[in-house]
């Protein structure tokens, strides 16, 4: 089992800065991918970014590609999405979630067994 918590959200203006993190437990955590995706209200849970179990592998979604940048301690359980350049649009609740045992694109949310609950991220104009 794999139990992740996000932290870090908050209220920026436009063209700021947040980190987020996702603090996770479970032995299988270092050995799995993990994703960030995020949902705005009355819109589907899109994908955000991945990194792979080293950290070595990124993918991003075109809308945040060059300002948005995953990177992961394995020895502390962590797994942090550095977000720059923030626009309104990226407004959301932002969830991690560790790769589950059937496989899936990295994109997409079925490949995910393991979510946290969330933290919402908001950016003013």
């Amino acid at each position: 089992q794999v139990q992740l918590v996000e932290s870090g959200g908050g209220l920026v203006q436009a063209g700021g800065s947040l980190r987020l993190s996702c603090a996770a437990s479970g032995r299988t955590f270092s050995s799995r991918g993990v994703g960030w995706f995020r949902q705005a209200a009355g819109k589907e849970r899109e994908f955000v970014g991945t990194i792979n179990w080293s950290g070595g592998i990124t993918y991003y979604a075109e809308s945040v590609k060059g300002r948005f940048t995953i990177s992961r301690d394995n020895a502390k359980n962590t797994v942090s999405p550095q977000m720059n350049s923030l626009k309104p649009e990226d407004t959301a609740v932002y969830y991690c979630a560790a790769r589950g045992d059937y496989g899936g694109e990295y994109y997409s949310a079925s490949a995910y067994g393991y979510w946290g609950r969330g933290t919402q991220v908001t950016v003013s104009s």
